[in-house]
């Protein structure tokens, strides 16, 4: 079942219901009149303590028979959820249940069957509660930075150009491009955006996207705008996202919205950078839409660029699919290419716009639509890798001001009411933001959520302070890991540790003494597993 289904489903089903005042049984909270058997939520199995035994010494036992996995990683996979705070995986977890049909809190996803896991403190140097700019630029060059500024250190101030010179800071994109690895960005923003950018950029500004949104006095001291350091700083063999619009000439009109002058290349330059991009490379595809993306070979292509849209790439629940391809497309289509490289490869998967930009507009239908999908591509990929050679990370790169619970009975719609009304007489929803736009109080009273259609994709969930655009957490955030080295991650560690797992296992600079290459009993090196056996690890790590 689809989102779009899934939620008419739901809108459906309670269209006609008041929320029910509640009485307390065990310190839940259920409907007056109904039993914890009429619910239909819960399974009668797991009223059994053997059905809980069991399970746990499953668990136990796989974990008992654990090995690190303490060789040499070929290929390295970030899977960056940007603003996927653990409220975020949890319901995402609820939400990909219940759109099988099921209660939902037992799910499990893709990224939670990863073996081994720890948290990241996602604070900049100068700010407590992060952006993207300075948590990217941790994650992906191994130090801590400001605020606002990417692929420097914390010596340079966002805004001042004059002090990116001597502050840059390598990636591990461009460390394993160096290594002779091939190297690709997926994300569903624009390839500009703050965390792509760190990849391959160092810039004082995350907002300098291309130089017509760059200052005149920063261009005079010699800075280069994000779009033009995608071309010529780092070699870079697969580009897939938004951001067409910082790379063609001032006034180019767009391919797909033509008759809209806002979708106007904005270089001031004059400068087309995709032509000049495909210009200095071989074997190099550019496509712009999903139909010449399909017809993209994997098999004759090395070096693949896909702008598809002007910014940032729409929510999955508003792209158009005969036009835009979906990060699960995208992500198999980078793989697919990337691998062909015997040296291996590092990419770096993205899911920012989307799952932070629907927090971001308070609305939690979009939000977690799109970290389903994201789920998705990581499951796609851990069927064309292998964890023999891959070391695979998920992670986030700062939380939200998101919160979900009410009491609300198991399998309780994700965007459904709570169970019980509040001291104001009015029914709420489970899903709650800290601030955001959100906030709807009116003569010290707030809106009836069953006033509206509280379970649309674009509603705003109500909030407790005022503000145009909810705010990032602080908390810290979840690492999922599996493959070669994976068990690195085991406890909580500094943002920027990740990079440096990631340098390690992979042995790229600054590391020379590394694990070793993997090899057999035999002595010879070990061979990626074939696609069986693939599919049984992953129904194996599925299923615990």
């Amino acid at each position: 079942m689809n989102v779009e289904d899934y939620i008419l489903k739901q809108t459906r089903s309670s269209a006609n219901q008041d929320v029910l005042m509640c009485t307390i049984s065990d310190n839940v909270l259920f409907p007056k009149s109904t039993s914890r058997q009429s619910i239909g939520m819960v399974p009668t199995q797991e009223e059994a303590p053997a059905f809980w035994n069991a399970k746990a010494k499953e668990t136990l036992k796989i974990a008992l028979e654990l090995q690190p996995v303490k060789h040499r990683a070929k290929n390295v996979i970030l899977f960056l959820g940007d603003g996927m705070g653990v409220p975020t995986v949890t319901a995402t977890r609820i939400l990909k249940g219940q759109l099988d049909g099921k209660p939902g809190e037992g799910t499990v996803l893709a990224m939670e069957s990863f073996p081994h896991l720890g948290l990241s403190k996602t604070y900049n140097v100068d700010h407590q509660a992060p952006d993207s700019a300075g948590t990217a630029t941790a994650y992906l060059c191994g130090v801590k930075a400001n605020y606002g500024t990417i692929g420097l250190s914390a010596a340079a101030r966002r805004g001042q150009c004059s002090t990116t010179f001597g502050n840059e800071v390598m990636s591990v994109l461009k460390r394993a491009k160096d290594a002779g690895k091939s190297v690709g960005i997926v994300t569903t923003t624009r390839v500009q955006h703050a965390s792509p950018a760190a990849t391959y950029a160092h810039v004082a500004d995350r907002d300098w996207y291309g130089d017509g949104e760059m200052p005149s006095d920063a261009i005079k001291k010699g800075c280069k705008d994000i779009a033009y350091q995608l071309i010529y700083n780092t070699d870079i063999d697969v580009i897939l996202g938004g951001g067409r619009k910082y790379m063609t000439p001032e006034g180019t009109p767009d391919p797909e919205y033509p008759e809209n002058p806002k979708q106007n290349g904005t270089r001031k330059d004059k400068q087309d950078l995709i032509e000049k991009w495909l210009s200095i490379k071989k074997d190099a595809q550019y496509v712009w839409n999903k139909e010449q993306f399909d017809a993209v070979n994997v098999e004759t292509t090395k070096y693949l660029m896909g702008l598809f849209e002007p910014k940032d790439m729409k929510f999955e629940l508003n792209r158009n699919q005969t036009m835009d391809p979906s990060i699960v497309e995208m992500t198999d289509k980078a793989i697919q290419i990337l691998q062909k490289n015997p040296k291996g490869f590092f990419l770096f998967v993205e899911d920012n716009g989307r799952i932070d930009h629907g927090h971001h507009d308070g609305t939690a239908v979009q939000a977690l639509t799109e970290a389903v999908k994201f789920d998705e591509a990581i499951e796609k990929a851990s069927f064309l890798t292998s964890d023999v050679d891959t070391l695979t990370i998920v992670t986030a790169d700062h939380s939200h001001m998101f919160a979900f619970g009410g009491k609300a009975l198991r399998g309780n719609p994700i965007f459904g009411l709570a169970p019980a009304l509040a001291l104001d007489g009015k029914p709420y929803t489970t899903i709650l933001y800290g601030n955001g736009p959100g906030y709807a109080i009116t003569n010290a009273t707030r809106p009836n959520p069953k006033s509206t259609d509280y379970q649309n994709k674009n509603y705003e969930q109500q909030a407790a302070v005022p503000l145009d655009s909810e705010t990032h957490g602080g908390e810290d955030v979840a690492i999922f890991s599996k493959g070669p080295m994976a068990y690195l991650f085991h406890k909580t560690h500094e943002e920027n540790y990740i990079a440096h797992v990631i340098a390690y296992a992979a042995c790229i600079e600054p590391y020379r003494e590394c694990p070793p290459n993997p090899t057999t009993s035999s002595g010879s090196s070990v061979q990626p597993m074939n696609l069986l056996s693939i599919l049984l690890v992953t129904l194996y790590f599925l299923k615990s």
